[in-house]
């Protein structure tokens, strides 16, 4: 069976979109991971299937697969994009929209000038929510790796679980190495995706981001948000922050740190086009 897709991407992190609410759509793991490939697939660090909600509240329910097939629970560029496919699609007017994945929820505001700004709920730090196999919840965890050497990382879940060090340079940091090092690592039993964030000033942060089941990628809105809210907690950094990655700007907001954090950036629309012999059924 034939289902069409769109590929949209947030400053670079790039996403193939699937309407799930129009047919039922069961993609195996293999699937995703054959249609991310950029050399015989379609290319994508994230394929996001928007569902029907059957919780009161909810506009939509979507689902989250990385790269190598694995289903995680947040990606904040990739909200950004779905807000602007819903609507695109069709499948919603409305420019304020509450969405749910299968570890949060989340409102998403649709801006005139095509931007979209996402309300995650306040971040956690308990070291059995990130999950991180602590038992104590620390400021900095210390993450022994390869070769008789350690790292010190903070850890927090903002719907998806981040390890963020701070780093004098981004330029010069080994996120493909060590990302992975940390990303796979024992002490994280879900995986973690890995900030290496340098401190411009109290309103401005560079960020590279090795998400857990991609490699590096040119940007991550939880990412951004998590090096944000670490940065709030622990570095003296002002409620609103710039984040800049490799393919862009992102901007965070957290007005309190008892409260939600905003992540505000663009979202746009690539090409649409067909996949073929899927396992799909209309609905």
């Amino acid at each position: 069976m034939t289902i069409k897709f769109t590929k949209m991407h947030g400053l670079g992190n790039d996403f193939m979109m699937i309407d799930g609410v129009r047919q039922t759509i069961t993609p195996s793991s293999a699937q995703i991971a054959a249609w991310s490939r950029r050399d015989t697939g379609v290319g994508f660090d994230q394929c996001l299937l928007v569902e029907p909600s059957h919780e009161i509240g909810v506009d939509f329910f979507y689902r989250i697969f990385n790269a190598d097939g694995q289903e995680v629970g947040q990606c904040g560029n990739g909200a950004r994009c779905l807000a602007r496919f819903i609507q695109r699609q069709g499948l919603s007017h409305k420019n304020n929209l509450s969405v749910a994945t299968k570890t949060t929820r989340m409102q998403l505001t649709i801006h005139p000038n095509d931007t979209v700004t996402v309300e995650i709920s306040k971040p956690q730090q308990d070291p059995a929510l990130i999950p991180i196999a602590i038992t104590v919840q620390q400021p900095w965890y210390t993450i022994p790796l390869p070769h008789h050497i350690s790292c010190q990382v903070h850890a927090i879940n903002v719907g998806n679980p981040h390890a963020v060090l701070l780093i004098d340079d981004v330029a010069k940091a080994n996120v493909a190495y060590q990302g992975q090092c940390i990303s796979e690592h024992e002490l994280f039993p879900e995986q973690t995706n890995v900030g290496f964030m340098q401190i411009l000033n109290s309103q401005h942060i560079k960020l590279r981001v090795y998400e857990r089941g991609c490699g590096e990628t040119q940007a991550c809105g939880s990412g951004a948000v998590a090096a944000a809210a670490v940065g709030r907690l622990y570095h003296q950094l002002a409620e609103q922050i710039t984040v800049s990655l490799p393919g862009g700007d992102l901007l965070i907001t957290w007005p309190t740190i008892d409260g939600p954090i905003f992540l505000n950036g663009p979202a746009v629309f690539v090409y649409e086009g067909i996949l073929e012999n899927v396992c799909a059924s209309s609905s």
